[in-house]
């Protein structure tokens, strides 16, 4: 429960918690002998690189593909004996027969295409977070799933640990009564992002060692600008989900799933420097759900500054006057009518009942463990592995990671929409009032024979 616990240590914690609960069940091949899972990466540079690994500790690498030659070189040194390609669709025509599963680990336009390209040909997925940037392309890919059978995991591995486990038992046993709001905030952007990064997006020449098109996958074709690649994607309205779809299934994955707050009916925003071409410098975002125990809950989205002033909720009422706020940089609140958590981190690793540490460690004590615990505490793309070797069901599935993005996604829709209410119809996926502000649920254009959707597949 220390404020100063790492993320190595919090990792660590998880699996100590969750070690014992499943015994390992390696599939058996033809001699009797037991038999590894084949797993291929999609993007095999940055985050790209520890999925890969991560998957390595309980599979076989056997390809990986990458639109920048330099991280292939990298990749082919630490997997001599697997097969390395610089399109996905390429990698699948060759070793296709040879793949069980897949990480997807490119900028977030590309997750789409690379998913279903791999769930078309039967290939269990582990993408990484958000797993789309559209609203459609998620319920997509949650369609094109369940209908191919295949089992699926996304990368946001504070799912797979023992904090958020705790979280949602502490909800279930009432230890903050009825929750009435919902406080996530972020300190990214940490990329650019508002005016600055529009004026920054300059044309220039494609570097030697990127696969420009490639890069683009499903994109029509547009120039190459500064920095696009590796880091500035983030930012762009095509290319990224900006701060919300970075961080969101991060922080905002606890509070979702100990509250079970499924899809907001109304969503609005107030933002600071949006342009047409890149997510704003600053937003502030409300979610209104009905829920069926709590009644109305407000969810609360803060991120990025204003000036120099970071944008996030008020301090509170009951924290302790000696703990800087200000340095709690990142996090959640839960309020309910009795009580509040806080936890001031990226998953659930410093979770406190506010100004009650008394009623926080009796919960610690005495609240049931109700919830299975995870194959591969900390490591999504080795809880996928376990999942496909065992035949059980991974924590992110994609009938929980689809959800999540999709809330991610549409705070994004009442960012892009500052000072609008947008009314939001379940039932029919669309927006009540949207108008023209539908066409954002979908990408507007997508390369010629790159066209994918659930009833194609």
């Amino acid at each position: 429960m220390s404020n100063h616990t790492s993320r190595r240590q919090f990792l660590q914690r998880s699996a100590v918690a969750a070690g014992s609960i499943f015994a390992p069940n390696i599939l058996i091949g033809q001699e009797g002998g037991a038999k590894k899972i084949n797993v291929a990466g999609i993007g095999a540079g940055g985050k790209g690189a520890s999925d890969i690994a991560i998957a390595a500790e309980g599979a076989n690498i056997v390809a990986f593909c990458d639109v920048d030659r330099k991280t292939l070189e990298a990749a082919k040194q630490k997997y001599p004996n697997a097969k390395a390609f610089e399109s996905f669709r390429e990698m699948f025509d060759a070793m296709g027969d040879q793949i069980d599963m897949v990480t997807v680990s490119t900028p977030d336009h590309a997750h789409y295409p690379a998913a279903m390209e791999a769930i078309k040909r039967g290939k269990h997925v582990c993408v990484q977070k958000p797993l789309v940037n559209r609203i459609w392309e998620a319920n997509q890919l949650h369609e094109a799933a369940k209908k191919k059978g295949v089992k699926t995991n996304m990368g946001n591995q504070g799912h797979t640990g023992e904090q958020i486990r705790q979280l949602k038992e502490w909800i279930q046993a009432g230890v903050v009564g009825n929750v009435k709001e919902v406080h996530v905030w972020t300190n990214r952007p940490i990329w650019p992002q508002g005016q600055g990064a529009k004026d920054s997006y300059k044309p220039a020449p494609v570097p030697q060692s990127l696969n420009w098109t490639n890069w683009l996958a499903a994109t029509p074709d547009v120039e190459y600008f500064d920095g696009v690649h590796p880091f500035k994607w983030r930012g762009h309205r095509e290319f990224g989900a900006g701060a919300m779809g970075d961080m969101g299934c991060h922080i905002m994955d606890g509070p979702f799933w100990g509250c079970d707050l499924g899809e907001p009916y109304k969503l609005e925003a107030e933002v600071g420097e949006l342009t047409d071409v890149s997510w704003p410098a600053w937003s502030h975002v409300i979610c209104y759900f009905k829920h069926a125990k709590f009644g109305e809950i407000k969810l609360h989205w803060y991120e990025g500054k204003n000036g120099e002033n970071p944008v996030k909720p008020e301090r509170p009422a009951k924290l302790e006057a000696s703990r800087d706020f200000k340095k709690m940089i990142g996090g959640f609140m839960i309020v309910g009518d009795e009580d509040t958590i806080l936890n001031a981190g990226d998953y659930c690793e410093h979770l406190e009942v506010v100004g009650k540490r008394e009623k926080m460690i009796k919960f610690l004590q005495e609240t049931p463990k109700t919830l299975e615990r995870s194959l591969a505490p900390g490591k999504p793309q080795l809880e996928l592995v376990k999942a496909i070797e065992q035949n059980k069901t991974a924590g992110s599935n994609f009938d929980y990671s689809v959800p999540l993005t999709k809330l991610c996604l549409f705070g994004n829709l009442a960012i892009a929409n500052p000072g609008k209410v947008i009314e939001w119809d379940s039932a029919t996926q669309q927006i009540k009032n949207g108008g023209e502000a539908n066409n954002l649920l979908k990408r507007v254009a997508y390369r010629q024979g790159w066209e994918y959707s659930a009833d194609k597949i």
